[in-house]
């Protein structure tokens, strides 16, 4: 592989791993404003009216931004018991396939995402219940996500095409 193609690739997935590691600690958010809203609801029997909004805003990103990284760690759900049997050969031709199919997955995706984005960042869209916090960065998350997923499917694609293990696969 060329060098300038390996360090695009390298970046790529070091940009991914990063933003999954400061994704995780949004758990450290989560975890006590849920545990609060849980103690109020069913000790005090005064729920907020919050609480489980902002676990449900957290949560969108978490789970899109951990995906580019998890299709890395190749963590996503597979056919674990058909890929076990095969060869690496036939392991890799399944990658050569699986990833294509990925990152045309993404483009549909960002493709009807990001005007759904735009519009919300235009007008600022917020969730209209009682706490009414803004829903736009969330719904901005998904594009830049979906973009992110595409490339990862891009830079496995081109391991697997090459056929050079991951990088940076720890």
């Amino acid at each position: 592989m060329p060098v300038w193609l390996s360090a695009t690739t390298r970046a790529i997935t070091t940009a991914n791993r990063w933003l999954f590691q400061i994704t995780v600690w949004g758990m450290a958010i989560v975890v006590p404003v849920m545990l609060y809203e849980v103690v109020m609801r069913y000790c005090f029997n005064a729920p907020t009216v919050w609480g489980m909004e902002l676990a449900v805003l957290l949560f969108g990103p978490y789970f899109l931004f951990g995906g580019p990284y998890l299709l890395h760690l190749k963590g996503h759900v597979a056919l674990d018991l058909l890929r076990q049997r095969l060869s690496p050969a036939w392991t890799r031709r399944l990658d050569l396939v699986n990833y294509p199919v990925i990152m045309v997955f993404c483009a549909i995706l960002l493709y009807f995402s990001v005007p759904a984005a735009l519009s919300a960042f235009e007008y600022r869209e917020t969730s209209f219940s009682a706490w009414n916090p803004p829903v736009w960065p969330v719904k901005a998350a998904v594009p830049v996500a979906l973009l992110l997923m595409l490339l990862q499917a891009l830079v496995e694609f081109v391991h697997a095409l090459c056929g050079e293990p991951a990088q940076g696969a720890a």
